[in-house]
């Protein structure tokens, strides 16, 4: 009798643990049709990704909750190994690091790291060498790759050294076992990402390299007068105040140190336009789908006690798009889609930080097209499908075939200059001109933007960076732009200019303070001037875009008044351009001078008078 009780229990133990390998086999093979299909859904828009992903993050919480707590069984009767447990969550830290690309979400990248950090605290891939399977030491490898891009973003810089070193070794060990051909791509990843980490942290301070996070935190934010005080400044005829939705990052500087797909300048950026991420607790995680998001958020002010104090904890980043040289097509894909979900308080921000392109007409009439723009890739695969194979040359001319003329007499009548196909011009974005846009160039043609109708009678604001540089600083163009270097960390933006590689933590916690009083006194110019055009006004309201204004400011003052910077050439430039009362303010000048005399290099700096 017991023993038929004892057999009939090993039945069902054994139905039981199949059942548990069934359904574990069940859940991973459906984990990995709904990865997969994330590849196939659009990069642009808001909702049509969305269920996707709450249905693939649902399937991930089940697999990773079920393979807790039944780790018994499936190490026994599946053969679970732990790099299966490591692959398991090496996708949930990329679905979080999807998420927040999607999102612009910061919070969603420390989720993204806790699950990263957990493979490696927990060792999750120490015995895939062991396997003898090059495709599994790959995904190793790529674990590590993308581990190190969420450091960088979280600008987690010791972690980020100490997994370059742990992925060098991995790369040694991975081309010692199996020679494989992709050798030399890996070693590519390590020299873009040691180069990138090296050129991010230009300053020593207490002879250890600094770190510094471009985003927005309450301590750099000048602070602004209540709603009432900032319409009455605006003409009654148009009193609308906008904040920032949508963002357009584009780069493609051909020689600009990049990782990943982001170049300095992106990476730069793409920090500025996003609030500090508050930490969370890296212990138990309670893996859980995201929200969906209430993209469009509240008007920038809100009532507290009454006072209508600026309440910027509530709101959400605006959403972005990162773009690293990108065909024509994939541009007006992704700008149609940031115009489309602008909501009726929302503006747009394009960046794009490229080298310049200048079309060489001799007659510059157009100014959409006629003045260059800016490259935005260099592949010419797709450049003109019905050109017949013309190499594309700014010399390059065409025919009119429609004409009965000799061939010598019709490329004198007829001739069309081919333009470069993958270039933004002006004119490229005049529709999006029916909208409030907020528009920043970096590139050594920026001036062919300096000009643009506003068509459309919609605020429209542009800054431009300066077309020249200084000698002296030519060697260091491939390290990140200068402009976009001051628009998102002025303080670090000032030392460079004045070849300041060294400081104490005291003196540079005292640059910084500095630096931040001139921009909020750069504010308060703003809020006071009569001169100053009514259009910025419209984007004064939201934090980021005020930041850019003022810190665009002290660009222009700090270059004016630095001995190395002679010409207009050398200082950015606006539309609508900045009143003097701005740009040549004697207080401004004035604080800049003492800043320089704070850092003891007074002497690279004109006196206030001799500026004016």
């Amino acid at each position: 009798m017991s023993a038929g009780i004892a057999l009939s229990d090993k039945l069902e133990s054994n139905e039981y643990e199949e059942k548990i390998v069934n359904e574990f086999g069940h859940l991973l093979e459906k984990s990995k049709q709904l990865f997969n299909g994330l590849r196939d859904l659009p990069q642009y828009g808001h909702k049509q990704w969305q269920p996707y992903f709450g249905r693939t993050f649902d399937i991930y919480t089940k697999l990773w909750k079920f393979q807790q707590q039944h780790r018994v069984i499936l190490d026994s009767k599946y053969g679970l190994k732990r790099w299966q447990i490591g692959e398991i969550a090496s996708k949930i830290g990329q679905l979080y690091y999807h998420y927040y690309i999607r999102t612009s979400e910061t919070n969603y990248l420390n989720e993204a790291f806790a699950f990263y950090s957990a493979i490696r605290t927990r060792a999750y891939y120490s015995k895939v060498n062991k396997e003898e399977k090059p495709d599994l030491m790959v995904k190793k490898l790529r674990y590590y790759a993308r581990f190190i891009v969420v450091c960088l973003l979280l600008k987690k810089t010791k972690i980020t050294r100490e997994l370059v070193r742990e992925l060098n070794r991995q790369v040694d060990e991975y081309v010692k076992s199996y020679d494989p051909d992709d050798r030399l791509e890996w070693q590519l990843v390590l020299n873009e990402i040691t180069t990138f980490i090296d050129v991010d942290n230009y300053l020593n301070v207490d002879q250890l390299p600094i770190t510094l996070s471009n985003r927005l935190t309450t301590n750099v934010i000048p602070p602004l007068p209540d709603q009432n005080k900032l319409l009455a400044i605006m003409p009654s005829a148009n009193q609308n105040l906008f904040i920032l939705e949508e963002i357009l990052i584009i780069g493609n500087y051909q020689d600009q140190i990049k990782f990943s797909e982001l170049t300095l300048d992106m990476f730069r950026l793409l920090q500025a336009v996003e609030r500090e991420p508050t930490e969370s607790n890296y212990g138990e995680r309670s893996l859980q789908s995201p929200a969906p998001s209430t993209h469009h958020r509240d008007l920038y002010l809100c009532d507290v006690d009454g006072r209508g104090d600026h309440c910027s904890s509530n709101r959400y980043n605006p959403h972005k798009y990162l773009l690293y040289k990108p065909t024509f097509s994939q541009l007006y894909v992704y700008l149609a889609s940031a115009f489309k979900e602008l909501p009726s308080n929302g503006a747009l921000l394009l960046y794009i930080s490229a080298d310049g392109y200048d079309g060489h007409s001799k007659v510059k009439v157009e100014q959409s097209y006629d003045f260059g723009g800016c490259k935005t890739n260099s592949r010419r695969e797709d450049s003109l499908e019905n050109s017949n194979n013309i190499p594309l040359t700014s010399s390059t001319t065409i025919s009119n075939p429609g004409t009965n003329q000799t061939s010598s007499s019709q490329s004198k009548k007829s001739v069309q200059t081919i333009k470069e196909v993958h270039c933004i011009y002006p004119g490229d974005i005049y529709p999006c001109l029916r909208k409030p846009l907020f528009l920043i160039v970096d590139s050594n043609n920026s001036v062919a933007f300096q000009n643009m109708p506003n068509l459309f009678g919609q605020p429209l604001v542009s800054l431009l960076s300066p077309v020249k540089l200084p000698a002296v600083f030519h060697d260091y163009q491939n390290k990140g732009s200068l402009f976009t270097l001051f628009l998102t960390s002025p303080a670090l933006a000032f030392c460079f200019v004045c070849n300041i590689s060294e400081l104490s933590t005291d003196l540079w916690d005292k640059c910084q303070e500095h630096v931040n009083r001139i921009i909020f006194e750069v504010a308060k110019i703003f809020l006071k001037s009569k001169l100053v055009d009514s259009t910025f006004y419209h984007f004064f309201g939201d934090d980021f875009l005020r930041l850019f204004l003022t810190r665009f400011v002290f660009c222009y003052a700090v270059l004016r008044l630095h001995r190395a910077f002679k010409g207009t050439g050398f200082y950015p430039s606006s539309q609508p351009a900045l009143s003097n009362d701005l740009l040549e303010n004697v207080q401004v000048h004035k604080m800049i001078l003492e800043l320089s005399s704070l850092l003891n290099v007074r002497q690279l700096f004109l006196d206030a008078l001799e500026s004016v």
